[in-house]
């Protein structure tokens, strides 16, 4: 349930026009930022953790356009699920040497149709709204850690930067019992998934202290969201308890790893990377050596709450509207995600949003190409609103 901090009562609403963009631009495939690492600014608890480390080594199935259909390239299908001809698995296209992010999955959970629009025609561009949230969690990070630019060389240079700030996030958690920005890499359902976190605490639970991970929505609009969305935002953070339980449980299969993202585990880091693990405790020649670390590091660290946690502020002023404090559900979850791998592996066609949420037709970019508009009536009308607060914003890159 969606708990209010204060007696007053919001009302929940659906989205506005403009700011239904925000949702869209989650859908987007992040662009490359510039690689940066997140000093702990308790540089004592980096050095006592790796110590510790090194003691323990580890029906709208169909295009409504031809050209879209012809703009790549078709294969065919024995699944039941499928017509005689789909195209190309997305996966395989989009993420085949990056993985699928948590956003990816959320964007399709939301509208797999809009994600299919997405990936062959474009991503919509940024809104000064979400220009604004991006701001408002890097002012959330800058409170935790300092993040500082590092040059990079390689591919693997990039994958050393994420696992180092993994192993610092680590650090900073179970020394001061809070961290933000952890980027986090799993495989779930036979996929590679990557995903940053925007917060974990350390409370004591029944004498026992065990991660809550957090992550916080900024709205432009004094409203708490609509269900759709909050539904939305529960499956990210499951996403996320997923990825850290298989971390934390030594299930990281580092040899998959390396050959599904064409990774040499023996390639010598750049001389800025090795410097900074020289500086850090942990000085690593290779991506090898570092993911050691990073392995190590995981396995010091108890798996998380199994009740999560949204936080709605808004934007203007970054007041708590509202905290949706949930259960993680593993059957829900594996479903959900089931469903999400099916279309991204090509397995079946593109599916609408239900007919109970076709207002989010109304908003979307690619409304008048959808098949779906063929049969839109009086139930893609939003209730009884004439204003739509906005969606969550996005707050990270996930994919570099």
């Amino acid at each position: 349930m969606i708990r209010s901090p204060s007696t007053a009562k919001f009302p929940v609403e659906i989205i506005t026009d403009e700011e239904m963009s925000l949702i869209e631009a989650a859908l987007s495939s992040a662009a490359a930022a510039p690689p940066s690492i997140l000093f702990d600014r308790n540089y004592r608890s980096i050095t006592s953790i790796t110590r510790l480390a090194k003691r323990r080594l580890s029906g709208c199935t169909e295009l409504g356009n031809s050209d879209i259909e012809d703009s790549g390239r078709v294969v065919g299908s024995n699944s039941p699920k499928s017509k005689s001809r789909v195209l190309e698995s997305f996966l395989h296209r989009f993420r085949r040497r990056r993985g699928l992010s948590v956003t990816d999955i959320t964007s399709t959970e939301w509208c797999e149709k809009q994600m299919e629009f997405f990936l062959l025609l474009g991503r919509p561009k940024s809104t000064e709204a979400m220009k604004a949230g991006s701001a408002r969690h890097m002012q959330l990070e800058e409170e935790v850690v300092k993040r500082v630019k590092i040059d990079v060389e390689s591919i693997e240079d990039m994958w050393a930067v994420k696992f180092m700030n993994f192993i610092w996030g680590a650090n900073q958690l179970l020394f001061e019992g809070l961290t933000r920005e952890l980027p986090v890499v799993g495989f779930v359902e036979g996929v590679w998934m990557v995903g940053v976190i925007d917060e974990i605490r350390m409370p004591l639970v029944e004498s026992e202290r065990m991660p809550l991970l957090v992550d916080t929505k900024t709205r432009v609009r004094a409203t708490l969201p609509a269900e759709p969305q909050r539904r939305n935002g529960r499956l990210q953070l499951m996403c996320y308890k997923y990825l850290w339980d298989s971390l934390v449980a030594s299930k990281f299969p580092s040899q998959k790893f390396f050959d599904y993202f064409s990774l040499n585990p023996h390639h010598i880091l750049s001389p800025e990377v090795r410097q900074v693990t020289e500086k850090s405790g942990f000085p690593s020649e290779t991506l090898d050596d570092l993911v050691r670390y990073f392995q190590n590091s995981s396995c010091l660290l108890p798996r998380a709450q199994d009740q999560l946690l949204l936080r709605y502020e808004l934007q203007e002023d970054q007041s708590l509207l509202g905290e949706d404090q949930f259960d993680y559900e593993p059957e829900w979850f594996e479903s959900q995600i089931k469903s999400c791998i099916e279309f991204w592996q090509g397995e079946r066609e593109a599916i609408c949003t239900p007919t109970e949420e076709r207002w989010k037709c109304k908003f979307c970019k690619f409304s008048s190409r959808c098949p779906a508009n063929s049969n839109m009536d009086d139930s893609t009308t939003p209730p009884e609103n004439k204003d739509f607060p906005s969606p969550e914003i996005p707050s990270k890159n996930e994919l570099s």
